[in-house]
């Protein structure tokens, strides 16, 4: 369904800096669905953040990699978090993203902003566990975490195409589901 209203900005921001990257790769695809949806997703790199320390919580101590990382979040309409899951939880240079997106202290870029949260790897479960980390982290810091539909996906080889395309309707179908939900979340809030 596309939307005939301008679409929501989303921060999209990916778990993993590995290369290659499964979850980048779903971020990809959801890029490429998104419009269908009535979103915009804009990539926010994590990769080039420092580790988070004490010492840069202060507003006047704040480094300007922080504050260009938390402009890009506040900018847009919504938070998207594309996450792989390592040993059952998000991996560190996501928590560390987290961490900078919260401080300076009075300053978090998440309460009220509207949150989705979805994930893929080969295994079982997909990356539920890290996913349910992720959800109670945000929530604990004020987002406003999309409860349903959850969006754990199973990936098995050639499910999404080099170029992003989503080769099985089914889960074509359901990735769009879950954008569509997300930005009706997004309106509930703007």
């Amino acid at each position: 369904m596309t939307t005939t209203q301008d679409p929501y900005t989303v921060a999209l921001i990916v778990g993993s800096v590995s290369q290659p990257s499964l979850n980048r790769r779903l971020a990809n695809a959801l890029t490429g669905l998104a419009h269908d949806a009535g979103l915009r997703l804009n990539d926010v790199e994590i990769g080039d953040l420092p580790f988070f320390g004490a010492e840069m919580q202060s507003p006047q101590d704040y480094p300007q990699v922080g504050r260009a990382f938390k402009r890009a979040i506040d900018e847009a309409d919504g938070l998207l978090f594309v996450t792989p899951e390592y040993n059952r939880s998000i991996p560190g240079v996501l928590k560390n993203a987290i961490d900078w997106a919260s401080r300076p202290d009075g300053e978090s870029s998440f309460p009220g902003r509207p949150t989705a949260v979805t994930g893929t790897s080969e295994g079982d479960i997909s990356t539920a566990v890290a996913q349910n980390h992720l959800k109670a982290i945000l929530i604990s810091q004020g987002a406003l975490v999309l409860g349903d539909p959850e969006a754990y996906l199973h990936y098995e080889d050639g499910l999404i195409a080099d170029d992003g395309t989503v080769t099985n309707a089914s889960t074509r179908e359901f990735l769009t589901e879950f954008l569509q939900a997300f930005r009706d979340l997004i309106a509930l809030t703007t």
